[in-house]
């Protein structure tokens, strides 16, 4: 037996792939056993603003996309949405702005969606990912800066794990003739 730093006893710790105590508790498997009231597709709140538009004379112009800011209607997990759709990453950070735990906002998501809130977040940035890669011009740099992956190496890793695939295949992959440019950030 030893002491940790608050002098409580512990008893001898093993190593196991989670740490010392095995799997945290918020990180073992829940399911939600009604259906979920969201799916992502419904919550979604795209980061491109501008569609392109062609003139009678063949002028390109873009005008403003109608954007669902609030599709739930819950002010607290639309404003979450809204963090998140401007490349936001932080939920402590929203929590605190908020006066909540993170712990309410993972709730509050598992609640309405079904999915752990890091599963969530993480699905959201890598559908914003998806969208930049697809439609703009921009570096994996800033693609990644902006969906709120942060990092390039980030997105590179979360692309290797999600889909087996760096970022640059992946946008090869999911472009289509006339796609640069269709839309605007």
């Amino acid at each position: 037996m030893g002491r940790d730093g608050n002098g409580n006893a512990w008893k001898h710790r093993q190593w196991r792939p989670h740490g010392l105590y095995g799997i945290p508790r918020d990180l073992k498997e829940r399911k939600l056993k009604d259906e979920p009231q969201f799916k992502l597709d419904d919550l979604y709140i795209s980061p491109l603003r501008l569609r392109r538009r062609y003139s009678e004379e063949g002028r390109v112009s873009y005008e403003p996309i109608e954007r669902r800011t609030a599709p739930t209607g819950i002010r607290m997990f639309d404003a979450y949405l809204q963090y998140l759709a401007a490349g936001n990453s932080d939920m402590e950070a929203f929590a605190r702005q908020h006066g909540l735990k993170r712990e309410d906002i993972d709730s509050l998501v598992f609640i309405l969606t079904g999915m752990r809130g890091v599963d969530f977040r993480q699905a959201y940035q890598v559908r914003i990912a998806d969208e930049l890669l697809r439609y703009t011009e921009m570096t994996v740099a800033e693609v990644a800066r902006r969906s709120g992956i942060g990092s390039a190496n980030n997105l590179y890793l979360t692309y290797k794990r999600e889909f087996n695939l760096a970022p640059g295949y992946r946008r090869q992959r999911l472009r289509k003739e006339g796609d640069v440019g269709r839309y605007k950030v």
